[in-house]
């Protein structure tokens, strides 16, 4: 490992089907007022509602609601949680939901007691909040697995007028003090919602892996996560209620962002870019519209990035390389990943999420750019990319 850094990491994880009861301990070092964050109504008509606010009652909590927390929430969504928050002078924010909802509350926690514009701050000029700025505690109670926004400091936020949807990482103050993660809550989520969590976690693997040529620790663990992905996703498609697939798929989408596996390396992040800015415009959920640009983007980062894409090749899909030239095998593991997306079900295309070729001027506008990985991207790299990707 060749790189420098350091590591911290404040969330106390609780997991397994009987996490739930620890809510109550966790909930006397708050004081009396949470506002509950959930999405649009499945928590109720599945349960899970019920069984926290009667944790939340039992403890003498005041509860203040904010449902409605959206696929990719908006910048309207986060003044309406913000100004709920003021009004009701809020002690703890507890998500309950997937990773929209958990960004969505570290965003008000960071913003409530922001006096400024925030979104130009936090998010347009990507600065955190100063050191004696006061921030909401955030709690999360996951019922999808994906983006590891239970255990990390990141938020995105979708500005819906300008159809500018805008990522940040903050500080380890905005890392959720605790989280509650029962597999059995992401068994309650359509399809459709599983398989692209399943992406979003191979991706976030990915866009750490595929940089530098170092003989890195990281790596050899995210090679171990990328198989373990693989193999439960492909349990867990067939038989979606197979608790031991989707408890291991819960636990490596935690492990795959939540900062370990990237020390010491630099990081690519533009198959996140760009499909950010193709879910902007299709509204497609965020591991498909990852999935919908990947193929494209990991052709041209073959190349430049060989000796990892060989490596990748062998390590993550068994590929042999026997008789073959690393140009091949690395060939050969990009076609084991796309044969891999087909058969749990994900889309290849931008098209199939609803994005037509009079989009691709605004898409490719509103993605942000930055030099990472083994490209260093303009503009008209990423028209390209997206006409591949239609």
């Amino acid at each position: 490992m060749l790189g420098n850094f350091s590591y911290y990491n404040p969330t106390k994880l609780y997991f397994g089907d009987e996490s739930l009861k620890f809510l109550k301990d966790e909930l006397k070092s708050y004081g009396p007022v949470v506002l509950l964050n959930y999405g649009s109504g499945s928590v109720k008509r599945n349960g899970i509602y019920d069984m926290v606010v009667a944790i939340l009652r039992e403890a003498g909590k005041t509860i203040v609601e904010n449902p409605g927390v959206m696929t990719n929430p908006t910048l309207e969504k986060l003044h309406e949680g913000v100004n709920i928050a003021r009004e009701n002078k809020v002690d703890l924010i507890l998500a309950i939901g997937g990773g929209s909802v958990c960004d969505y509350s570290k965003a008000v926690a960071a913003s409530t007691y922001y006096e400024g514009d925030y979104w130009e701050q936090f998010w347009l000029k990507q600065q955190n909040p100063d050191e004696d700025q006061r921030i909401l505690p955030v709690g999360c109670i996951l019922t999808m697995a994906g983006t590891g926004s239970e255990m990390n400091a990141g938020t995105v936020i979708t500005d819906a007028e300008h159809t500018f949807k805008v990522g940040h990482v903050f500080d380890s103050r905005l890392m959720p003090k605790f989280s509650i993660l029962n597999p059995r809550y992401t068994m309650t989520v359509p399809d459709n919602q599983m398989k692209a969590g399943i992406y979003d976690i191979m991706n976030h693997i990915m866009e750490q892996y595929f940089s530098d040529f170092d003989d890195n620790t990281s790596d050899y663990i995210a090679e171990g996560l990328m198989r373990s992905v693989i193999h439960s996703s492909r349990i867990a498609v067939k038989n979606p209620q197979d608790y031991e697939a989707r408890s291991n798929i819960m636990w490596t989408a935690t492990w795959a962002l939540n900062t370990l596996i990237g020390l010491g390396k630099k990081e690519d992040w533009m198959v996140h870019m760009i499909g950010h800015s193709v879910g902007a415009w299709t509204h497609a959920p965020h591991g498909y519209a990852l999935a919908s640009v990947s193929m494209a983007y990991y052709k041209r980062a073959m190349q430049p990035g060989l000796p990892k894409f060989v490596r990748f090749a062998k390590n993550v899909w068994n590929i042999s390389g026997k008789d073959m030239t690393d140009e091949q095998i690395a060939t050969a593991g990009l076609q084991a990943l796309r044969e891999w997306m087909q058969e749990i079900g994900l889309p290849l295309t931008i098209s199939a999420l609803g994005a037509t070729e009079e989009m691709i001027p605004g898409i490719t506008e509103t993605t942000v750019v930055y030099p990472a990985g083994y490209l260093n991207l303009s503009k008209e790299d990423i028209t390209e990319i997206l006409r591949e990707s239609l």
